[in-house]
């Protein structure tokens, strides 16, 4: 029940930052986004319509036409997010001031926020909304997958606005989009990103030894044998942090400077007291 109510907060603040990244920085610049806010901004632009007010109109038909998508936990959170969004992107309507002349600055601000509260929702298991459902139909009739759905979706809306706001603010737009995806990545995948490392050495001994005690990780060893020499050799595998491997590197220049290793990045670990990361696959740039 606690952890309950700390998504839920979550939610809350992510909903707020995402509010700011849309009233303080894109709109009084005349930037849209993808998805279905950008289509609430477009008719914000054109008709003057509440952005608050057609978001949550157009997400709530959207979550109601392509509920069966989502196990009740991901429908109680979308909702929560949809109705959350909405009351803050309301709240929040005469907070924008326009930066000068610099979109530039206002593109990176409103990704950046946006990015930050996406992400945070996202990272405790919401969704941005309508845009992902629409995504997920796509993935079922034409049997692309959703990130793919996604980037067609985000990539038709920006198209849309270049008839509202013109080529220059959509290309700004698009680098706000970029900017948001990037902060994205890095708060649902954390910023303690996993690194696979192969380590093939003479001194696998000495090197065992170091991550062991001076990085404190646990190592496997894997039994390999030359392709060319056919000679038998231990393989060390380890998983660390992105943060680690300035450490790794020092250890391996005092113990083995002609060592082959391989690095490759983690998409997921399923062990206790190793933090899962979440699938992005069940999350949507925009909503």
């Amino acid at each position: 029940m606690k952890q309950k109510w700390i998504d839920y907060a979550a939610l809350i603040a992510g909903s707020l930052l995402f509010a700011i990244g849309i009233n303080y920085f894109a709109i009084p610049n005349m930037l849209s986004e993808g998805g279905v806010i950008g289509l609430s901004i477009i008719a914000h632009y054109v008709f003057n319509w509440s952005t608050a007010a057609a978001s949550l109109v157009l997400n709530l038909v959207l979550i109601l036409v392509g509920y069966k998508f989502l196990d009740k936990r991901s429908f109680i959170y979308t909702l929560i997010t949809t109705v959350f969004m909405s009351v803050f992107l309301q709240l929040s309507v005469h907070w924008g001031v326009k930066f000068s002349d610099d979109t530039l600055l206002a593109a990176l601000f409103a990704g950046l926020f946006v990015g930050m509260g996406l992400g945070i929702i996202f990272r405790v298991g919401g969704t941005s909304g309508g845009a992902t459902i629409l995504a997920r139909l796509m993935s079922q009739l034409l049997g692309w997958s959703v990130g793919k759905s996604m980037l067609v979706i985000d990539i038709a809306v920006i198209l849309l606005s270049v008839f509202v706001i013109g080529i220059e603010k959509a290309m700004y737009t698009l680098v706000a989009v970029y900017v948001g995806a990037i902060v994205i990545d890095k708060i649902v995948g954390g910023a303690d990103d996993r690194k696979a490392v192969m380590i093939i050495s003479n001194h696998q001994e000495t090197i065992r030894q170091e991550l062991l005690t001076t990085m404190g990780r646990g190592v496997t060893i894997l039994e390999g044998r030359g392709g060319y020499t056919m000679e038998t050799k231990d393989i060390l595998y380890v998983i660390i942090n992105q943060s680690e491997l300035v450490q790794l590197r020092r250890i391996l220049q005092h113990t083995d400077e002609e060592a082959y290793v391989t690095i490759n990045n983690v998409q997921e670990i399923f062990k206790r007291g190793f933090k899962k990361k979440l699938d992005k696959k069940h999350y949507a740039r925009i909503g």
